[in-house]
């Protein structure tokens, strides 16, 4: 799921530069694209050689300037001015977007932190162009300037900086039964509402804990992706030629336990990670194998890559690191009773730590989830109720107590999360209040996501909400963010 969120600073070893190549590349087709296009729509006919156009031929001598008809003069202007103005039409009928305006606070103190927990506002446009009959290319970008960060140098891997490239991708279909995507985009899979087992792309959990829409704790990924349809399966395979990490707690807005320190930490102790960065050499790769039987979707997956957040530590150095990691696993959802059923397991193999006993590595895990989720009309109508139950169990976890080191926490075996989304429709649809809730009676932590989102008409939407944690020990996976509870609003317009 949202597995053990290391810390990282911003100093990430091999990304010197304003934000890599991937992110200049994508950068330099978003800006080509956006000033190219409307020029060669804009492009006039060529005038035909002398002789060969239109001819008049009168007796009548000419007027002289100034007395004659003057609409044949100013005609050409007027027909470049009006194949200018049919062109950025053209381009803003496929520019969509929003903007919007989010800030949040602290509800409490926090000696690490500054009381603002958000504040910023963003300009998304998105565009779409179809052309030769089967090319799609896709441009999202956000642009976005964020008074609680004192830093703003551009990182479009870490979605830092006043661009936040959320896709720049050219999708084909070179046979009927296959479908090629190239580039920055957003990729998903499994079953799990908020829960992550075989989705093994990148999460923006920053994002996810100061109060940003939910759609940001996806993160893009730099990748190949390609999709083969046939009557017996359904066949994704996913490449990333250089290792996408999670965006994951830093320090530097959203305060976690350092077992360095034991305590707390934010800005006093933003960490070093080395984070995996050749290309070719670091990459990813992920698959899904699919079918539809009845209306029930089975799934396998596979992953080949590294820990998404930090999973273990350099002890000469003392960064966070990403060992190496492959994944295994399967899911099923469909209907049942009146709703839909879901069941996922993925197992955890950490190959740098097969036995076990290297402590500052993750050890391998093997995790559950089954889920449940019906419209309850006998109870309110446009009422949605949700579940999920959900488990890691860490393999050689004898091995692990036996290498323990002095005064650093221990994990326990197992450790069990509780979920509950409520959903409930007002005022025809235009209310819509929500609570997603995680327990976990293991580490007797909890985090509560209330919101309440009203849509004033298409165009216009308010939204207040807000991440509540809770827990009993400052070290469990929720426990340590309990000074980052915040509140939050919102008002976005959408175009």
């Amino acid at each position: 799921m949202m597995g053990k969120i290391g810390s990282e600073d911003l100093r990430i070893r091999g990304s010197e530069g304003l934000c890599g190549a991937r992110g200049l590349f994508a950068l330099a087709a978003l800006l080509i694209v956006v000033f190219a296009t409307p020029l060669s729509f804009a492009q006039e006919e060529p005038e035909l050689p002398v002789g060969l156009g239109e001819s008049q031929s009168s007796d009548e001598p000419d007027l002289p300037v100034g007395l004659g008809d003057t609409s044949a003069a100013s005609q050409p202007a007027e027909e470049a001015a009006d194949a200018r103005r049919g062109t950025w039409e053209a381009l803003a009928d496929r520019v969509s977007g929003f903007w919007e305006v989010r800030g949040g606070v602290r509800t409490q103190y926090d000696r690490h932190q500054s009381q603002a927990s958000l504040g910023e506002t963003r300009l998304q446009l998105e565009y779409e162009q179809f052309f030769a009959e089967k090319y799609t290319l896709k441009l999202t970008a956000d642009f976005l300037y964020d008074q609680v960060r004192d830093r703003h140098s551009l990182n479009l891997e870490r979605g830092q900086g006043f661009l936040d490239l959320r896709e720049a991708s050219l999708m084909f279909s070179p046979v009927d039964f296959l479908d090629v995507k190239v580039g920055r985009q957003v990729l998903t899979w499994g079953t799990g509402d908020l829960l992550f087992l075989n989705d093994l792309f990148p999460k923006d959990w920053q994002a996810f804990f100061i109060g940003r829409d939910v759609e940001y704790l996806k993160a893009p990924s730099d990748a190949l992706k390609m999709s083969v349809y046939s009557d017996v399966v359904n066949w994704d395979i996913v490449y990333t030629p250089r290792f996408d990490a999670d965006r994951f707690i830093t320090g530097e807005r959203i305060s976690y336990f350092n077992p360095l320190i034991g305590g707390r930490a934010g800005h006093n102790f933003e960490q070093n990670a080395d984070i995996p960065n050749e290309w070719f050499r670091d990459s990813e790769w992920a698959t899904r194998v699919s079918k539809n039987v009845k209306g029930v979707e089975f799934a396998a997956y596979g992953y080949w890559g590294y820990w998404k957040s930090p999973g273990g530590m350099d002890l000469t150095t003392l960064s966070a690191t990403f060992p190496r990691l492959n994944v295994y696993g399967g899911s099923v959802r469909g209907p049942l009773a009146g709703g839909v059923a879901n069941a996922e397991f993925a197992y955890y193999d950490s190959s740098e730590d097969r036995q076990g006993n290297n402590r500052f590595v993750n050890n391998s895990e093997m995790r559950f989830l089954v889920g449940y989720e019906r419209q309850m009309p006998e109870i309110a109508s446009d009422l949605t109720v949700g579940g999920q139950y959900y488990v890691e169990w860490m393999m050689d976890y004898d091995e692990y107590r036996r290498t323990g080191v002095p005064l650093m926490p221990v994990r326990d075996e197992l450790r069990h999360v509780v979920t509950l989304r409520v959903t409930k429709l007002l005022m025809n649809q235009n209310l819509e209040l929500s609570l997603f809730a995680y327990y976990s009676p293991s580490d007797a932590d909890a985090y509560l996501r209330p919101r309440a989102s009203y849509k004033i008409n298409d165009r216009w939407r308010v939204e207040v909400g807000g991440n509540v944690f809770f827990g009993q020990e400052e070290h469990t996976f929720f426990g340590q963010f309990a000074n980052n509870t915040n509140v939050f609003a919102a008002l976005r317009y959408s175009f």
